[in-house]
C-alpha cells in the first residue's frame, strides 16, 4: 500500500512545515526560528549546478515518452501485471480492509506525531479563527490547494484499486483529502500559539474539487495541478542571513519552505480536448504561479536575534505568472502496469522546460529550463 503511506506523510510534512508559515501571525517582531529545521544537513545542496540537471531531466523524460509510445502506439490495453497491482473488477473486501486498516492506523499514527512534534510545547485555547489570507502573496494557498489536489488523485486510484465504483471513489477521495487537511485547522483552531484560516479551509476545498470534479465530468484528469521548485540565489549580506533563517540551507528544507523559489502548476492536456490531436497526446500547456522578494510573511522588516530591527521595504515584493510546456506521463502507452504506476508518481511533478515568466515588476523573463 505504497500510496496511502505516501500520502500519509506527504500530509504530515505539509501540516508539520505549514505551523511554521503561520507563526508570523502572532509574531510581534515577525522572527521565525529554525531550530526545528535544524535537524537537517546544513549542507547546502542548492550550489549543484541546477540547469544541468533540470536539462538532463527534460531531455530524459522527452526521450523516455518517445520510445514509449513508439513501442506500444498499437496497445491500447494493460497487460495483466502483477496480480496485486490489477484493480478489482467489482468490491474486494479484503483490500478494502487493508486500505481501511492502512488509513486509520496512518492517521492516528500522524495525530499522535503532529501532536507530541509540535502542539504538546504549546497551551491550547479555545477554538478561534485567523486571517492569514494576504501572508506570502498567497505562496502557501496555492501550496493547499495543490496537496489536496494530489492526495485526492492518488487516494482515487487505490479506492479503484479495491473494485469501488469510479464516481464514488473519486467523491470518497476528495472529502477524505479535504478532511485530511483540515484536521490540520481543527489542531490550529485549539491552540493558543496559532489559529484556524478559512482561506486555508477554502484552499484546500478548491484542491480537492479540482480533481473530483473532473473525474465526474471527463472521466480523466485534463488538468493537472503540479509542483516544481526554482531555488532562488539571495544577495550576500542580511538578505542572505534572513533568507537562511527562514527558509533552510539544505536541500529538503528549501524545497519545502522557501516561499520565493515555490512555484505551482496547472497543467493542461490540449489533446484531452481536442481528440483527434493525438500524435503527441502526452504534450500539456503549464501555467505556474510564484512569488518573489518576500523577507517575511507580511512585510520586509524584522528583528534579528539580537534585537536589531532590519527594514528592507526597499526589496519589491512581487508575484510571477509563468507559460511552459510540461509532460502528462499519463498519457504515455506501456504495457507494464508497474512502469504506469511509477509514471503516475512522477506526474505530481512539473518537467523542466523552455519557460517565459512575466512578473509585477514590469519585466518578461526567458528561463531555458524551468
Amino acid at each position: 500500500m505504497i500510496l496511502p503511506v505516501y500520502t500519509t506523510f506527504h500530509w504530515f510534512f505539509d501540516a508539520l512545515f505549514n505551523r511554521t508559515a503561520k507563526s508570523y501571525y502572532f509574531s510581534n517582531l515577525n522572527q521565525v526560528s529554525m531550530a526545528d529545521f535544524r535537524v537537517f544537513s546544513n549542507k547546502n545542496w542548492c550550489d549543484i549546478p541546477t540547469n544541468a540537471i533540470l536539462c538532463l531531466v527534460f531531455i530524459f523524460s522527452i526521450g523516455i515518452s518517445q520510445k514509449l509510445s513508439a513501442q506500444t502506439d498499437s496497445v491500447s490495453t494493460l497487460s495483466a501485471g502483477p496480480a496485486w497491482l490489477v484493480p478489482a473488477s467489482e468490491l474486494n473486501k479484503k483490500r478494502l480492509r487493508l486500505l481501511t486498516t492502512t488509513v486509520v492506523v496512518g492517521y492516528s499514527a500522524t495525530l499522535l506525531g503532529l501532536n507530541y512534534l509540535w502542539y504538546a510545547d504549546y497551551p491550547r485555547s479555545s477554538f478561534h479563527l485567523i486571517n492569514d489570507i494576504e501572508e506570502w502573496q498567497q505562496i502557501d494557498k496555492a501550496g493547499h490547494t495543490v496537496g489536496p489536489y494530489i492526495e485526492a488523485a492518488y487516494i482515487m486510484h487505490v479506492m479503484r484499486w479495491t473494485g469501488i465504483e469510479h464516481k464514488r471513489a473519486a467523491i470518497y477521495a476528495g472529502l477524505t483529502a479535504f478532511m485530511l487537511q483540515n484536521t490540520i485547522e481543527v489542531f490550529d483552531g485549539f491552540s493558543a500559539e496559532w489559529g484556524a484560516s478559512l482561506s486555508d479551509v477554502a484552499a484546500n476545498f478548491v484542491g480537492s474539487a479540482i480533481m473530483t470534479s473532473q473525474e465526474l465530468v471527463w472521466g480523466e484528469q485534463r488538468i493537472r495541478l503540479k509542483i516544481l521548485p526554482h531555488f532562488e540565489t539571495y544577495p550576500p549580506g542580511e538578505l542572505k542571513q534572513r533568507a537562511d533563517q527562514l527558509y533552510g540551507t539544505s536541500l529538503i528544507v528549501k524545497t519545502l519552505k522557501d516561499y520565493n523559489s515555490m512555484n505551482t502548476w496547472a497543467s493542461i492536456n490540449p489533446a484531452s480536448f481536442f481528440k483527434t490531436q493525438q500524435h503527441l497526446s502526452w504534450l500539456n500547456v503549464a501555467i505556474g504561479y510564484g512569488a518573489g522578494g518576500m523577507y517575511g510573511g507580511f512585510g520586509n522588516t524584522w528583528y534579528d536575534e539580537a534585537g536589531i530591527f532590519h527594514d528592507r521595504t526597499d526589496v519589491q515584493r512581487y508575484r510571477k505568472v509563468f507559460l511552459s510546456l510540461d509532460m502528462d506521463f499519463s498519457k504515455i502507452k506501456t504495457h507494464s502496469r508497474t512502469l504506469k504506476a511509477i509514471l503516475g508518481v512522477l506526474n505530481i511533478v512539473k518537467v523542466p522546460a523552455p519557460t517565459l515568466e512575466f512578473n509585477t515588476k514590469g519585466q518578461i523573463i526567458f528561463h531555458p529550463l524551468m
